[in-house]
């Protein structure tokens, strides 16, 4: 019987060789996140995925596909994991290096329920995880990552025979194949596909010429797993900035930038203006709205405020519905609604059909932006971005926060904002109009303003976001005289400031 994971174990040591170190703590809200070393080791790893097995086995099923990131260990964590598959009598598919939409897309083409997908997604170095479902397209939730956690952390594994393991060859290749067929570009156009040295580096380019894009230009398309860049993360600003440059270096009409496993993606118009994703889902929603009246858009809690008011959807008959921030959340929402799309603000988009799988996928994003402009030949990227309603909407900031300690901050906050709103308060001279908790505090004034504090899913921190309807200093006003005072020294340092 395979030993009982322990939290105390440190590195260096015999104990550390012999016995599974899995914190608790990587346990997230819908997928798993470690610091490889101090918080799990190869026998934790493989102790996951004997609890995995023993999972997919009570929900009646036993095959799994199973891919990794580039990054210098993650190829050793997916064996170990898959060592741990094999223990409880599971059939995996290892599709090899992929990008975990590439694992998702391999559940349909391979008719395969279940997935595990070993990424630390664009967490920095050090990081590693598995993101894992048992129903395509969705991912696990906090039901089903509480269920496992119970079943690795209490040792309840069940071990059986009959474990085989598939190389399965080709498989990004017929993804790629697959996802070119998402755009057919017929106006000349050049583009730009950052990476950030990142998995993505080796697909994206493929793809995106496939898609009949005339002129595509690699940035920083070589795999290096040490990142001597920038980390591959399109919410951060350091990574946008340079993507930014290199648009105006170039002369491109837009720039991609795709995250450390590739189902996320950022956008940088023809102005070098960086453009944040919940924008860009409302772009594609407005331009969808004619040709699918009445269709359903799903958005997380930290997009604009602007798909609510929007005159072309509202003329369309669309719906939104803003739902809780997570590509888990997000996805599963969009599922059972039956939404054309959802849009989350950190770069998942979420295609279902006739768009897409209806995972998270960052060149299926990039196909359906491609299509718009297609679709637009006589307008450039920027002219689509001045066509929106104008708000002014900060980046996402992160303040650390230890995960034991996070969601009691965050709860904190909830109540002041909650007793805020029942005494008739106000915000910089705005009376605050609804408190909205479904995933943290979101709080909308009476000019549509709204501040958000909600607890980052997969890392130590605090997610701060702020918008204004007034202007750029008013919404930094928003964010330096409300949100971080209120905070305060409950958080340590932010990942990044406006």
């Amino acid at each position: 019987m395979f030993s009982t994971p322990r939290a105390d174990l440190v590195p260096n040591t015999a104990a550390y060789e012999n016995e599974p170190l899995v914190k608790a703590t990587g346990f997230r809200e819908y997928d798993a996140r470690w610091l490889f070393g101090p918080e799990i080791n190869l026998l934790g790893i493989q102790a996951l995925g004997l609890g995995l097995g023993t999972y997919i086995h009570e929900l009646g099923q036993s095959k799994i596909v199973v891919g990794h990131d580039f990054r210098s260990y993650s190829s050793s964590i997916k064996n170990a994991l898959i060592l741990g598959l094999l223990s409880a009598g599971c059939e995996v598919h290892d599709i090899g290096l992929a990008l975990s939409p590439t694992a998702y897309f391999a559940q349909f083409d391979l008719d395969i329920p279940c997935v595990a997908m070993v990424t630390a997604s664009h967490n920095e170095n050090g990081w590693t995880g598995v993101k894992m479902g048992a129903q395509r397209p969705l991912t696990f939730g906090p039901d089903e990552m509480g269920k496992l956690k119970d079943i690795v952390l209490g040792a309840k594994f069940v071990e059986r025979d009959g474990g085989k393991l598939i190389r399965v060859e080709g498989q990004a290749e017929r993804y790629i194949a697959n996802v070119a067929t998402r755009a057919k570009v017929t106006r000349p156009l050049k583009v730009l596909a950052a990476c950030g040295n990142g998995t993505a580096g080796a697909f994206a380019v493929d793809a995106l010429q496939r898609m009949g894009v005339s002129d595509v230009i690699g940035m920083d398309t070589d795999l290096d797993y040490t990142f001597p860049k920038y980390n591959p993360n399109p919410e951060d600003l350091e990574m946008l900035h340079e993507m930014a440059k290199a648009v105006r270096e170039h002369g491109a009409d837009l720039a991609f930038g795709f995250d450390g496993d590739g189902d996320r993606c950022g956008v940088v118009d023809d102005e070098g203006e960086e453009i944040f994703a919940d924008k860009i889902g409302l772009m594609l929603a407005r331009d969808l709205a004619p040709l699918h009246p009445g269709a359903t858009f799903v958005v997380d809690v930290k997009s604009t405020g602007l798909y609510a008011t929007d005159p072309i959807l509202k003329e369309h008959g669309c719906k939104v519905i803003y739902w809780k921030t997570g590509h888990s959340y997000i996805k599963r929402k969009s599922a059972e609604t039956g939404a054309l799309a959802g849009f989350e603000k950190s770069g998942h988009f979420f295609m279902n059909d006739p768009l897409g799988y209806g995972y998270d996928c960052g060149l299926t994003a990039a196909a359906a932006v491609l299509a718009m402009l297609d679709r637009n030949p006589g307008k450039k990227l920027s002219d689509l971005r001045k066509a929106l309603p104008v708000a002014f909407t900060s980046l996402t900031m992160s303040p650390h926060c230890d995960d034991e300690k996070k969601y009691g901050v965050v709860a904190e906050v909830v109540k002041e904002y909650e007793d805020l709103f029942a005494a008739g308060g106000s915000i910089l001279g705005r009376k605050i109009t609804e408190v909205i908790t479904v995933n943290g505090v979101r709080v909308h004034l009476e000019d549509g303003s709204w501040v958000l504090v909600r607890a980052s899913s997969n890392k130590p921190e605090v997610v701060v976001v702020v918008e204004s309807t007034q202007s750029e200093d008013d919404m930094k006003a928003l964010f330096h005289q409300e949100v971080k005072p209120r905070l305060g020294a409950r958080v340590g340092k932010y990942n990044q400031e406006i």
